[in-house]
This record gives C-alpha cells, structure tokens and sequence, in this order.
C-alpha cells in the first residue's frame, strides 16, 4: 500500500509558498499605509495647500506695498526739511543770479519732485512727519511678522510639519486642531496677519514670538538670508 503522507520536498514547496503570499501580503499592506498615511513634514501641504508658502506671499505682498509708502513718506520729509535747512535768496540776488529759469522752477526740479510732496502732504511737514511714523510703523508689523513666519519654520526646509503648523498657530492664540484643515489654519494666519497690521498689534506680535521662544525656536542664518532679501 503506498504511503499517503506527503514528501519532504513536497511540505518545503507548500511552505516556501505560504511565506511568499505573506511576504506579498505585507508588502502591499506598507504601500497601502503609505498612501494614506501622510509624513508629518507634508502636514500643511495637505490637499494642495502650502502654508507656508503662501503665508509668506501674503506678508510680502503687504511688505512690499509698505516699503513703497514709507519710501515716499521718507523721501517726502527730508524735502520738507531741506526746505527749512535752505531758504531761498532775496529776490535781488534770485534776479542777478538768474539763468532763463524761476528760482522757484530751479529749486524744484532738484531732488524729490517737490510738487508730489505738497501735493501728497498738503499739511506741510508736522503731516508728513507722522505719516513717516505711520508707515514705518506698518512696515515694522510687516516685516516682524514675515520674522515670525520664519522662525516658526523651525527646520528652514521652506514648509511647516504638522508640529511647525500647531506651534505657531497656538503662539496666536488661534485654533490649531488638525480637524480644521490646512485651509481654515492658513485663513486663520492671513486673517489674524491682517487684523494686526491694521491695528498696528506690535505687543501681540512679539507675545507670540516669545512663545515660539519658549518652544525651542529660533531666527536662523537661513531666516536672516530670507529676510534681508524680502527688505531689498
């Protein structure tokens, strides 16, 4: 009577067979949870949304549009205090000394467009004075707060981490929970930039980098390259 009991041989094929579908088994299970389950470095890319980036565009736009008033209001007040500095001749002297142009049309065309100024600043100079102060202060706000965009990007790597993205959300007291989605999280940064630049909320601002402080982050080489390039 033959042996029904299966060969040697048999019982390794049987066996190296179950191992390869577990093998196979596992493998697709590890590419399965790698689709679904994100890095937490890519946490505040989520659906397409770039925290970061975009945070950052949003600052530098209001950065870029402050430089731009705060260079008029500069340029505007050190006219104004020339004017004070070089009073103009007698007219005896403006009419010997004269050179087919007014006196008044000479010391106008020199410098800053003068008409622009008395035009822009009608108040003379106690108005462009604190419209110098204003748009230095918006400016400040402005870039104290691209600082702090910066800073929260503790890494440098240009984007936050689910723990970056948490951080510097609770520095502003605004809600971080990840349930909201990287849409209402970045909402709530823009939202919260504007609020303070209209209020001109220095204290605010430099409260919520402390707490950043608190938590281990600091201004990099990095983030002093990438600001002094936003000042240019």
């Amino acid at each position: 009577m033959l042996s029904t009991a299966p060969k040697p041989h048999t019982n390794i094929t049987a066996r190296r067979g179950r191992l390869l579908q577990r093998c196979a088994a596992v493998s697709i299970f590890c590419a399965i949870t790698a689709t679904l389950v994100p890095s937490a470095h890519a946490a505040s890319r989520l659906n397409g949304v770039d925290v970061f980036a975009q945070l950052t565009q949003h600052i530098k736009r209001q950065a870029d549009t402050d430089k731009q008033a705060f260079a008029v209001a500069s340029q505007c007040m050190t006219w104004f205090y020339n004017q004070l500095r070089h009073k103009p001749a007698p007219p005896a002297v403006q009419n010997i000394a004269w050179n087919g142009r007014s006196p008044r049309a000479a010391a106008e065309s020199s410098g800053e467009d003068t008409g622009d100024c008395r035009t822009k600043y009608p108040g003379g100079i106690d108005a462009v004075r604190t419209d110098f102060q204003r748009t230095q202060a918006f400016l400040s706000l402005s870039l104290t707060f691209y600082e702090f965009a910066l800073v929260g990007d503790g890494d440098d790597n240009s984007t936050y981490s689910a723990r970056e993205l948490h951080d510097i959300l609770v520095a502003l007291n605004l809600a971080a929970e990840p349930s909201l989605g990287t849409d209402a999280h970045l909402r709530s940064l823009t939202s919260q930039f504007d609020a303070l630049h209209e209020t001109r909320g220095m204290e605010a601002l430099m409260n919520g980098m402390g707490k950043l402080y608190d938590q281990g982050y600091r201004v990099t080489t990095a983030d002093k390259a990438h600001l002094n390039r936003v000042m240019e």
